[in-house]
């Protein structure tokens, strides 16, 4: 648990230019890797997503104690996987198959650790686990979010909208991704 407690207050308090000293910069990739959530990690996972979507929340004028109820009732520990790089949790992802196949209900990465591919990395490995069970993978996002535009370069085409979000989805049958 220790562990996981220093990257948060180091990502949290730390200048961005000092992530290296929780990812090295080096030549070698980072070694990208998904565990199983534990209860400890909702409060992890409540910082990451009210940090990153604060100020959606707020230009879309939403409420924010009922999204704090929200996400407490749609948090799912069984469906939760901590992304990590090197080690150190950097990120989170909510996840669960319907019909239609594969639904990304979250996915954020730290501030820290954005552009830097995991997010991109992350999701090429959700789209192939759904490709070998010949799965579409499907999200819903944010219609002012920018991670529309990674959606869009790994091949989600928007099925429908609403006035809030666009709904997308990738076929299996697309060929590789970026």
């Amino acid at each position: 648990m220790a562990h996981r407690r220093n990257v948060v207050l180091i990502s949290k308090f730390v200048p961005r230019d000092l992530k290296s000293s929780i990812v090295p910069a080096t030549n070698k990739p980072m070694q990208i890797a998904l565990r199983p959530a534990v209860t400890q990690d909702f409060e992890y996972c409540e910082r990451l997503y009210f940090s990153g979507m604060s100020k959606i929340i707020e230009e879309l004028n939403l409420n924010m104690t009922a999204q704090a109820r929200t996400f407490r009732e749609q948090w799912a520990l069984m469906q939760v996987r901590i992304i990590t790089a090197n080690g150190s949790d950097v990120g989170w992802l909510q996840t669960t198959v319907r019909d239609d196949g594969l639904f990304i209900a979250q996915l954020f990465v730290d501030a820290p650790f954005q552009r830097q591919g995991i997010g991109t990395e992350v999701m090429n490995r959700l789209i192939g686990e759904a490709a070998r069970l010949h799965q579409a993978v499907c999200l819903a996002v944010v219609k002012i979010n920018p991670a529309v535009r990674l959606y869009e370069r790994l091949g989600f085409l928007t099925t429908h909208q609403d006035d809030r979000k666009f709904y997308m989805k990738r076929s299996p049958d697309i060929g590789a991704s970026i």
